[in-house]
């Protein structure tokens, strides 16, 4: 299902956000459901909340929120967020295979993965050395980021190397493939 603008996220996760973004007296961190999000070109991804008392906010920056009832230290947005939306379009899925697998970003922050959410029809996706999809991590200090693929290394015990093993550097794919 590609989206234009707004939609769903893959399943819905319960969150707890910054009031400082929703309240005009904070009161730390609230319980939330997150279901949806929406891309703005230029912008950080702006996600959808239920709170408790069934209000809808929307936009949320993804520094915004947190996992488990925590008292979280502060998350500037370019760890939560990495690059700004570049287009309008966007797809999210779950690919069974990467479902809770754990994972690492290039600065070396561990969580696990959620979902990712693949970029169409901008002017960047088009163009093999920039189409990226962008993985959705739920972090072990209990805060989301979301990082290009390029950033992000999997774990999966029975295949991938371990921890302590520097890749291979690898190069972009630059050619785009034709069969006719």
């Amino acid at each position: 299902m590609i989206n234009s603008f707004a939609g769903p996220i893959p399943k819905h996760l319960y969150v707890w956000v910054d009031s400082s973004f929703t309240h005009k007296t904070p009161c730390g961190f609230v319980p939330a459901v997150w279901f949806g999000m929406n891309s703005y070109p230029g912008r950080a991804w702006g996600l959808n909340v239920m709170l408790e008392s069934g209000a809808i906010y929307r936009n949320l920056p993804p520094h915004g929120i947190a996992f488990g009832d925590v008292k979280p230290k502060e998350w500037p947005i370019n760890k939560a967020q990495f690059w700004d939306c570049y287009g309008w379009e966007w797809t999210a899925l779950v690919y069974p295979f990467l479902d809770g697998l754990a994972c690492r970003t290039i600065w070396g922050d561990e969580g696990q993965y959620l979902f990712s959410v693949a970029p169409v029809g901008d002017a960047y996706s088009a163009y093999p050395d920039q189409a990226k999809e962008f993985l959705f991590i739920k972090l072990d200090n209990g805060r989301l980021t979301i990082q290009p693929t390029n950033h992000v290394f999997m774990e999966d015990k029975s295949f991938t190397m371990p921890k302590s093993t520097k890749p291979q550097p690898l190069v972009r794919q630059r050619k785009v493939w034709y069969c006719e």
